[in-house]
């Protein structure tokens, strides 16, 4: 083996050991992520997008943390909610006049109860069940997106709502939890 060789096998070995070393590295910082901020996250986002799609189903009350934009008054169904219903969704085994405020009132109960992660396994589930029913009789192409509202969903029913949230704050208060986010 000549020098050069040796040389080169050896820059192959150092730059080798050196990745491994800062992947080794980058996981053990990735791993410190809090579950709990995880989880807050999930929450947060998954919210706001069934949040903002109930919103466009009420006319009467508007509120968008995002943009700022407020607007109380007495939330009532929106004309163009059953129409929605009658006209894109379709769905085969329910009514529009039923379907759609069942719809309204969902994306906006089950919304606040994630965000302030109360009943949060029960309020992910609920939300699964319309994700579903949207991609098998709505929108089937949508399965990447719908895929994504689903695992968020998933890691939430299975995972809990992390240390930031009134679910946590009932199970310390009666030593379910122990010092622990709730299982």
């Amino acid at each position: 083996m000549n020098a050069t060789s040796t040389h080169s096998t050896l820059s192959r070995q150092t730059v080798s050991t050196w990745a491994a070393l800062w992947v080794s590295r980058l996981v053990g910082l990735l791993q410190r992520i809090p579950l709990g901020f995880i989880a807050f996250v999930a929450r947060f986002s998954i919210a706001g997008v069934f949040w903002s799609s109930g919103q466009t189903k009420v006319e009467g009350f508007v509120a968008n943390i995002v943009t700022g934009e407020f607007k109380l008054g007495l939330p009532r169904l929106s004309e163009s909610a059953v129409a929605l219903f009658q006209d894109e969704y379709k769905l085969p085994f329910i009514s529009p006049e039923i379907a759609a405020p069942m719809a309204a009132l969902g994306e906006h109960v089950f919304p606040v109860l994630l965000l302030v992660g109360l009943a949060t396994r029960f309020s992910a589930l609920a939300l699964l069940g319309m994700t579903l029913v949207i991609q098998l009789f709505v929108y089937p192409g949508a399965y990447a997106t719908h895929g994504t509202w689903a695992a968020v969903l998933l890691y939430l029913m299975a995972s809990g709502p992390g240390a930031f949230s009134i679910d946590q704050w009932i199970a310390v208060r009666h030593g379910k939890a122990r010092g622990r986010a709730v299982p």
